[in-house]
């Protein structure tokens, strides 16, 4: 049972949301929250798996709630639903630590799946939009900032976990890393696992930033 915890300032949007959970038994919505502060403070009274989080809200936004909730170092994840793909909020959401982010227009099923995969402490980004996503993250940071060789968070990756880690950085998903490698799904997936745990990334989101911030990974990579 995976419980939620949803926040948007539209109480149709919230209603909506809560019928969908409702009609599967693996979800359960705990609490609802109309704005940044009441889901920081739900969020650590409730303790959900999963923050479903609006961004655009009035008062404290999602990102700020976002930031909030994650620093507190707390087990709920937060998966931020914009309504446009591009949005410029969506990047300081991940930024401030969000697990990841889809379209407020994404199927149902696609909803439930990023919801269990940020769960299972896995990220989601909107498949269809993942490489505009990071090219367009790519604007915010260095085009190459150097020295990455003697940063100590990649020190002790192998070869093949760093070779993985610029993969990931490229925003290849498991099974473009297993083709390109000839490697199994499984395996592939045993490798990022380690490469997060290395490299002390909450998740694949933040090993992609890591990648830019580090010159490992440029918009338009092969």
């Amino acid at each position: 049972m995976t419980t939620v915890l949803v926040v948007d300032d539209q109480p149709l949007q919230r209603y909506g949301f809560h019928l969908l959970l409702d009609s599967v038994p693996e979800t359960d919505v705990v609490g609802e929250a109309a704005h940044g502060a009441e889901a920081v403070r739900k969020a650590a009274e409730l303790r959900p798996d999963v923050v479903l989080m609006d961004v655009r809200m009035p008062g404290m936004d999602g990102i700020e709630a976002t930031r909030r909730i994650v620093a507190t170092g707390g087990r709920s994840r937060v998966l931020v639903l914009t309504t446009f793909d591009l949005d410029e909020y969506v990047h300081a959401a991940i930024r401030a630590g969000a697990s990841g982010f889809l379209l407020k227009d994404a199927r149902p099923d696609e909803l439930l799946a990023g919801i269990r995969a940020v769960a299972s402490g896995d990220a989601v980004i909107a498949p269809a939009l993942t490489r505009r996503l990071l090219d367009e993250f790519a604007r915010y940071v260095p085009a190459h900032r150097g020295g990455s060789d003697d940063d100590p968070r990649l020190g002790a990756l192998t070869e093949r976990e760093r070779e993985i880690l610029v993969a990931v950085g490229k925003g290849w998903t498991n099974g473009e890393i297993a083709a390109r490698f000839v490697l199994s799904e499984s395996t592939v997936k045993t490798h990022v696992g380690r490469v997060l745990a290395k490299i002390g990334a909450r998740d694949r989101i933040q090993a992609v930033i890591l990648a830019y911030d580090l010159g490992l990974a440029r918009p338009g990579g092969d």
